[in-house]
């Protein structure tokens, strides 16, 4: 594990939990893609650096969950870098709170402010285009998270962050996070027809064809969706729902599961909503949900 992989001529990624990219700028200096989880992972990533004679100058940030932001404090109180966080991102790196908050929808318990939820703060600017370093490209890949990207770089490695999830993933998580479904499919469609002389996606294993594995991400979405459709034959609470689901999925229930999951559920119900496949009925007090 935080073993440095190479990936093109000046591309490369470090193997962890979820993966980190490593651009190469000079000779000496570098960009990373993302920092890992926490202050243990910032320190691998700094024992890496130093192996190798490498300068950090920026850490880009592709969305702003904490495995993917957990370095970031660490990393930039040692080595003075900037870093860079798109859109929204940027408010929720700089305030890490907001995600459990935004998960819970009001104030998080203590038992959702944790590492695993809410990373240190770390001192974030804009990513845009005119900071990036010569020959790495923006791909905006919104869905999973607000406004979360990729980057394309001169030697063609895509960094694909968590638009899509390894098979096993899939199977054993069954319903991965995403904020945005309809957001989430554009983006898996438009993945499915990239090409790259190799992807690296943060939580799936680098290929040269990411083809297979979108389709495999798209169809769990389209079995998702038409489960949760299924459940709503008659009008049914958003609990009875979410507990439907989790039966059917032999997924366990804690209060972290609860938000994320939950958090997706509600997701789908938009998107199941906007796109006049389900509704919503108030009686006694409560919203109903039932399919059309």
């Amino acid at each position: 594990m935080y073993e440095l992989c190479q990936a093109g001529e000046n591309s490369f990624y470090i193997q962890c939990p979820a993966k980190i990219g490593l651009v190469r700028l000079t000779d000496t200096e570098v960009c990373l893609i993302d920092s890992g989880s926490d202050k243990d992972a910032g320190r691998r990533v700094r024992k890496i650096l130093d192996e190798n004679g490498w300068k950090l100058r920026m850490i880009c940030n592709t969305h702003s969950h904490a495995d993917h932001i957990g370095g970031n404090r660490y990393l930039q109180q040692q080595t003075g870098c900037k870093i860079y966080a798109p859109g929204m991102e940027c408010d929720f790196v700089n305030h890490p709170v907001l995600e459990p908050m935004t998960l819970y929808g009001g104030f998080p318990p203590r038992d959702l402010r944790h590492k695993f939820l809410m990373a240190q703060p770390s001192q974030a600017e804009p990513l845009t285009a005119d900071v990036l370093p010569e020959g790495l490209e923006l791909l905006p890949l919104p869905g999973h998270s607000w406004d979360m990207v990729g980057f394309r770089t001169a030697d063609q490695v895509v960094y694909l962050a968590d638009c899509l999830s390894s098979e096993e993933t899939l199977e054993k998580y069954q319903i991965n996070f995403v904020y945005d479904v309809a957001e989430y499919v554009r983006t898996l469609e438009q993945v499915r027809e990239m090409q790259a002389a190799l992807f690296v996606p943060a939580h799936a294993a680098a290929t040269e064809d990411i083809a297979g594995l979108a389709q495999k991400n798209l169809d769990k979405v389209e079995e998702i969706g038409e489960r949760i459709l299924a459940i709503c034959r008659e009008p049914v609470t958003f609990e009875e729902i979410l507990r439907k689901l989790f039966e059917d999925y032999g997924l366990l229930m804690d209060f972290q599961q609860y938000v994320l999951v939950g958090s997706t559920i509600r997701s789908y119900l938009a998107w199941l909503r906007d796109g006049e496949r389900a509704d919503v009925l108030f009686d006694g007090g409560r919203m109903l949900w039932q399919r059309i």
